[in-house]
């Protein structure tokens, strides 16, 4: 088992470093790992997402989950934040995405414009603010300079950057698909050079090989691929989604996988409020069991010295 990237090792300003701190160290098991909410999908899919379960369409139901759950952080728009998130603030961390898109326009161009910044996170006492990048549209050039102004913007205010790596458009579909261990290894990698925090990517498939660069074209294990993924990410923290809803136990052999790789955590949403309440809390203790398992770094002492 990999160790896990240390705060030390990051290069962070006092601010950034103080944030992320408190996210990996005061909330959920406290070892320096991560599980986050995320609760972007109203935007990002539609209201369908709800149909599983329309309790999970109400913000309070899923911040007081994000409580209950022991959560190191939720991630929402700007528009739930500010009407929902007062009710909790402090007691579970907001990563505030400043970015988003309908699922309405074709993705080829994908593009998630801004609708917050980092002084919105700042004023509602986030600890972290996410954007969406779009690795391999068209529009990456347009992507690359907005994000350029966020990454700035939180530099100067210390809040820590968490970066959506998505591979998006119809370039990733002929080299193996977005979820393609090419993919999602190039996502990741592109998301540290271009300064981000910490990073959110899909699960690689090294299976799906269609058109990929001859390196990928390859017989790798699950537990290679994601191997593979963490290092690209080198000083960058790396989690890994849920993805779609799928079998509990697929979901927690790759939650134990990137685990094992030195991942630092795991981003979970639909997996978790697709499902109803007691459901929900049952399978996030099994999530927590995954993440007490990871190797704690060589030489680490006390968070609370």
């Amino acid at each position: 088992m990999a160790d896990r990237r240390d705060l030390n090792q990051l290069g962070l300003n006092a601010g950034k470093k103080a944030r992320l701190h408190r996210i990996l160290h005061h909330h959920g098991l406290r070892n320096g790992t991560a599980l986050f909410l995320p609760y972007d999908q109203g935007l990002e899919h539609g209201p369908r997402d709800f149909f599983a379960n329309q309790e999970a369409s109400d913000p309070h139901y899923v911040l007081r989950l994000a409580v209950d759950g022991h959560f190191n952080g939720i991630a929402i728009q700007i528009g739930l934040a500010e009407k929902f998130y007062w009710d909790y603030a402090g007691e579970v961390p907001l990563i505030l995405k400043l970015n988003g898109k309908t699922d309405i326009p074709p993705s080829d161009h994908a593009l998630s414009p801004l609708h917050a910044g980092v002084e919105d996170a700042v004023r509602l006492g986030a600890d972290a603010v996410g954007y969406t990048l779009y690795v391999g549209t068209p529009a990456q050039s347009e992507d690359f300079a907005q994000y350029r102004q966020i990454r700035a913007e939180a530099q100067r205010a210390g809040m820590p950057l968490v970066v959506w790596a998505y591979p998006r458009g119809s370039a990733v579909g002929a080299k193996g698909g977005r979820s393609s261990f090419y993919a999602v290894d190039y996502a990741a990698r592109t998301a540290s050079e271009l300064g981000a925090d910490m990073v959110k990517v899909n699960f690689p498939h090294p299976e799906m090989r269609t058109g990929v660069p001859p390196s990928y074209d390859a017989e790798f294990s699950a537990q290679q691929a994601i191997d593979a993924v963490v290092r690209s990410a080198n000083r960058t923290l790396l989690l890994v989604s849920g993805g779609e809803r799928a079998g509990d136990q697929a979901m927690l052999d790759k939650a134990r996988a990137s685990i094992r790789a030195g991942a630092t955590g795991l981003i979970f949403g639909r997996n978790v409020w697709q499902r109803g309440l007691a459901e929900s809390l049952r399978f996030v203790e099994r999530l927590h069991d995954v993440l007490s398992e990871a190797k704690p770094r060589a030489g680490a002492t006390d968070p609370a010295r």
